[in-house]
């Protein structure tokens, strides 16, 4: 008992005595840079692929919902999300990252619809770092990224879209 009481009394006082000498406290580790990564990390934090060919949709989807497939890539939209019907084109350019881009540009969503892309094309050096979905310009800088859920079983990305316009697979 006396033990006990002694080693417990010995660690307060050697916390003190640590947290007392001067040192600053630990700061987080900072997250890894490009350069540590290579070149598969872009600068913008998007996905590097080797380029698909081109895929374009253009459908119609009314209040009922709908689901659209671009090349790789699906957007479901749920019943309610659109009050009227809206003709909708979704665009997948070649490039080295997967991204899909939105018309009508601006198309709010009463509910969120869900966006699933696929990154199966991509290098996966970092396969065990979470892929997520980011609402980019029209220059693929990140503006913001969309709550996402990665699938690295099926090498797909969903998130939650509330809007039309730009997106891409980033780290």
């Amino acid at each position: 008992m006396k033990v006990a009481r002694l080693t417990r009394a010995a660690l307060v006082i050697t916390a003190a005595a640590l947290l007392s000498c001067g040192e600053p406290p630990l700061s987080p580790v900072p997250p890894p840079q490009g350069s540590l990564i290579g070149s598969l990390l872009q600068a913008t934090g998007l996905l590097h692929c080797t380029p698909l060919p081109t895929a374009m949709a253009t459908q119609t989807v009314g209040p009922a919902g709908g689901v659209i497939k671009v090349g790789p890539h699906t957007l479901s939209i749920p019943a309610g999300a659109l009050g009227a019907p809206v003709t909708i084109t979704a665009t997948a350019p070649s490039d080295d990252v997967n991204r899909i881009q939105f018309q009508p540009q601006g198309l709010v969503f009463q509910r969120s619809a869900a966006l699933t892309m696929s990154y199966a094309n991509c290098n996966l050096l970092g396969t065990l770092l979470p892929k997520r979905i980011a609402y980019t310009d029209d220059a693929l800088d990140i503006l913001s990224y969309l709550l996402s859920l990665d699938n690295l079983f099926a090498k797909k990305v969903t998130g939650k879209l509330y809007h039309f316009s730009n997106y891409a697979i980033a780290w």
